[in-house]
């Protein structure tokens, strides 16, 4: 992993922060983004050089917006001059529970842009300096059985931008396979508020009877995996939507709500 350079979307805080830190234990080079978190961005860019002793870049800029993600290549290229590992954790999710018809052109928009156009808008110039270099390593993040298309219930706009992730993460995986480049989804369970960012050891401290391994999910089983297929010797995996659940069955118990 000696002089690769890991590009991170919306890593200033949650799963993508947890990423960071681990892609920086194995010696690489961290670009994140941001979109409102700047004082946690810096703070995380600050830790990542003290602690790990590496090279680290936090660069604002919205993955909804196809402006912002050319000005972030702009900077990222001017910087480091190539991409090795892509991964596209950013993207935009609605708290609020409603039907399809109730939401508005700008939601609906925004959340696709974030979640789908942003990878392609970002990928599109990333890909290029990896065919390159003959080397290259894309991850995105989906949710429980998104390769599957699933309906679910009041998360319609976020759904159909996450499978049709999906469907763009294979596709790419099958363009880009003779150029040494791996694409792959890891799909987290349900991680949320402070464990995006937690670590194991502290979860195996608590018990979650919800989850069949008996305890919650946190960043670092999500960063582990990506970890994982970041590796040289991950080459033969490729094309595959990876769960990380803890054996949870997230969707359908969501979607019976």
């Amino acid at each position: 992993m000696d002089e690769k350079v890991a590009f991170i979307t919306g890593g200033a805080t949650g799963i993508g922060k947890r990423v960071a830190f681990s892609l920086a234990e194995k010696g690489m080079s961290i670009i994140i983004t941001y979109r409102n978190s700047h004082k946690a961005a810096l703070a995380l860019v600050d830790d990542l050089r003290k602690t790990h002793q590496v090279k680290a870049l936090a660069i604002q800029g919205d993955a909804a917006s196809e402006e912002d993600c050319r000005d972030i290549m702009e900077k990222v290229i001017a910087s480091f001059g190539h991409v090795d590992i892509f991964v596209h954790n950013a993207g935009p999710y609605m708290h609020d529970r409603k039907p399809m018809n109730e939401y508005s052109s700008e939601e609906w928009k925004y959340i696709i842009d974030g979640n789908l156009n942003g990878f392609f808008y970002l990928a599109k110039d990333l890909i290029p300096h990896m065919r390159r270099r003959g080397w290259g390593r894309v991850i995105t993040l989906g949710f429980e059985r998104c390769e599957t298309a699933p309906g679910w219930i009041y998360r319609s706009a976020y759904a159909a931008a996450k499978s049709g992730l999906t469907s763009l993460t294979r596709t790419l995986a099958a363009e880009e396979a003779a150029f040494g480049i791996t694409v792959n989804m890891v799909c987290p369970g349900d991680i949320i508020g402070e464990w995006k960012e937690q670590e194991i050891k502290v979860a195996k401290e608590k018990k979650d009877r919800t989850v069949p391994i008996g305890r919650p999910g946190t960043g670092e089983d999500i960063a582990r995996v990506i970890s994982f297929l970041c590796d040289q010797k991950s080459d033969f995996i490729t094309g595959s939507i990876i769960p990380v659940t803890g054996g949870k069955d997230v969707l359908g118990k969501i979607s019976s709500v």
